[in-house]
């Protein structure tokens, strides 16, 4: 299990801004038997349990007494910059399973993509329950099902681990073949000469008519 050091977060670590600015993130960890606690995460220590685990693999939190198994629950990124702003933790109860959104990985070569069709990922995560210490870290999708042209990939179609159950409707298209349709060039419209020459014509002779003479009136 992928180990991650944190510190107990007080008013010694600063503000959330100043942590930020010293290169960790505020979050807290919580759970039905874990009361919620305020931390900070390295940024880069984060990063790199993230990349490994996702939010489908237990991971396990150092630095708060024992060690504690949790799954990274929620993080709030930045809307400019992208980075984590802030993290939850979820620590769960022993025996208890809980649900999840697993990444799919597309593996394999589909026949009909060969020949020219179009490869169409509808899903790109598959929402599973299980005991966390069973989740996966990702589930394959094949796509060498995808023999012909209007082939389809279910969410029945994933092997699941067991222990794993899918928590979506089975029918769920996860992957789909699809025709190339190209974009027919529209012919330009044709343009009416004698009507310019018409039009240009009469401007020019309206422009060319002296304008009224005013009446003189009587003193």
């Amino acid at each position: 299990m992928q180990m991650l050091s944190v510190k107990k977060r007080d008013a010694s670590l600063g503000s959330a801004r100043a942590l930020r600015h010293t290169g960790s993130i505020p979050g807290v960890v919580y759970g039905p038997h874990q009361e919620a606690t305020p931390l900070a995460v390295e940024a880069k220590a984060f990063d790199k349990a993230f990349a490994e685990a996702g939010e489908a693999t237990v991971i396990a939190l150092s630095g708060l007494g024992a060690d504690l198994p949790v799954l990274i629950h929620d993080i709030d990124l930045d809307p400019l910059t992208h980075r984590p702003r802030h993290v939850d933790f979820y620590a769960f109860p022993k025996g208890e399973r809980v649900q999840v959104a697993v990444p799919l990985s597309f593996v394999g070569e589909s026949e009909a993509v060969k020949v020219g069709a179009n490869l169409i990922k509808v899903l790109h995560e598959l929402e599973v329950r299980a005991d966390p210490m069973n989740l996966p870290h990702a589930l394959e999708a094949d796509l060498a099902l995808l023999a012909k042209l209007g082939d389809q990939i279910h969410a029945r179609d994933i092997k699941l681990p067991s222990g794993v159950e899918l928590m979506v409707d089975p029918g769920e298209v996860v992957a789909l073949t699809q025709e190339v349709v190209e974009e027919k060039e529209e012919a330009p419209a044709e343009v009416d000469l004698g009507a310019i020459e018409v039009e240009k014509k009469g401007k020019e002779e309206a422009e060319g008519e002296a304008p009224p003479v005013p009446e003189a009136k009587p003193e």
